[in-house]
């Protein structure tokens, strides 16, 4: 151990003339525990807020859709996936079909988002199959009692509620893809009502409505054509890196959207809010760095006798200049590790027991969800043992410029 580092802990652990600089050090000890704490555990719970926004929407959209340009469709749907399903980090595929219309019950009538799927391969890519909590994924056609067959149609859980309508229950769609002409009908089709989803995002469970790829190509009049093909990856990470290699083996007149194509603003201000949070919390470790300033400007004036003794006996400006800057990183670091021990301990609490519940019929979960990072806990440490660092500076420069006769002279 330096000697520098060793007069720095004697000069803390020692009782001073005046208690009220211990107090301050305590003070900013306890700012930077807090401001520590602080962050790493609304990071934590922003983490957990984006992972569960995340999945749900990437569960509804899968990684990646592929799609024609100006939306004209899809007509060889077997030659485009076999071009596709050998590409790095695709694991399955599945073709879709999406578009608008009108949806009415005997007691109500409503705009809806109809997406037809195939329900096989659908499941593989989304989590349609997982989201069904009332009924059954069957968008094929189902017997209905006094007719023949009938398709099949799921619901989104808002949905259903507006309509008034249970399983069994028949509900008419009526397109207009087509029509192009003034008093041109419109394209209606009628559906039994066979399950109900439920993904917990409100605009998804309030607008949407499945059913088979067959019945929307008839109902929208796209002949054999489909909308596109949505791709499920090993990693959602990886959807950009499939984007590019899409583009380039596939070209013109494809075009492949990933999961951040579709929902951009809502994935930025979700950023821009961990960083705002960042920022601002920081602040309350400024606070804290402040009162380590002033608590060593008090202790510099306080051995002032000491650091003339420590010159006169051949410690150089360097030295005193360390010793200062040792005790100001000193409060950092006790009051990082702490923070970080507290940060954790509330934010495993909370993963473990789940002591903080949501309202469920307000959130899209039923409790505080809680996501930590190592890269949040190295990142907040580093930002806290800066400022605290820099917070050093100018007291310890001040120590080192004392002249050992100045302090002396009156002793």
């Amino acid at each position: 151990m330096s000697y520098e580092l060793f007069i720095a802990l004697r000069y803390l652990k020692s009782k001073r003339k005046t208690g009220f600089i211990s107090l301050i050090t305590y003070i900013s000890v306890a700012g930077v525990v807090i401001g520590v704490a602080a962050l790493i555990i609304v990071l934590s719970v922003m983490n957990g807020f984006e992972k569960e926004v995340r999945s749900r929407f990437i569960g509804v959209d899968a990684h990646v859709h592929v799609r024609t340009f100006h939306d004209r469709g899809v007509e060889n749907v077997q030659n485009l996936a076999d071009q596709l399903k050998n590409l790095p980090h695709v694991q399955a595929w599945s073709p879709y079909i999406f578009n608008k219309g009108l949806i009415r019950s005997r007691e109500s009538t409503t705009g809806v988002l109809v997406r037809g799927i195939d329900p096989v391969s659908a499941v593989e890519v989304t989590d349609i199959g997982k989201n069904i909590n009332f009924g059954e994924l069957d968008v094929g056609p189902v017997p209905v009692e006094g007719e023949a067959t009938m398709p099949g149609i799921i619901l989104g859980f808002n949905l259903a509620d507006k309509l008034i309508v249970t399983l069994g229950d028949k509900v008419t769609i009526a397109s207009f893809s087509g029509v192009t002409q003034f008093g041109q009908m419109p394209m209606m089709m009628q559906f039994r009502v066979t399950g109900y989803f439920e993904t917990g995002l409100y605009e998804i469970d309030d607008n949407f409505a499945y059913i088979s790829i067959e019945s929307a190509q008839k109902l929208f009049r796209m002949g054999d054509k489909v909308s596109g093909l949505e791709l499920r990856l090993d990693n959602y990470e990886n959807a950009a890196t499939v984007a590019d290699l899409i583009t380039s083996r596939v070209g013109y007149p494809y075009r492949a959207i990933t999961w951040q194509d579709m929902n951009p603003n809502l994935f930025a201000w979700m950023k821009i809010e961990k960083w705002a949070a960042f920022v601002i919390l920081s602040l309350i470790i400024m606070v804290a760095a402040f009162n380590i300033v002033s608590t060593l400007i008090m202790v510099t004036m306080e051995k002032t006798k000491e650091i003339g003794i420590l010159k006169s006996m051949g410690a150089t400006g360097s030295s005193i200049r360390l010793i200062f800057t040792f005790e100001g990183l000193f409060v950092g670091i006790v009051g990082t590790l702490l923070g970080n021990v507290i940060g954790f301990a509330l934010c495993w609490a909370q993963q473990t027991y789940k002591w903080f519940a949501l309202p469920s019929d307000v959130y899209i979960i039923s409790w505080l969800p809680v996501l930590m990072k190592w890269s949040d806990f190295a990142m907040i440490s580093a930002a806290a043992l800066l400022i605290t660092f820099v917070a050093s500076v100018y007291p310890a420069a001040h120590a080192a410029k004392l002249d050992p006769v100045e302090a002396l002279r009156y002793e």
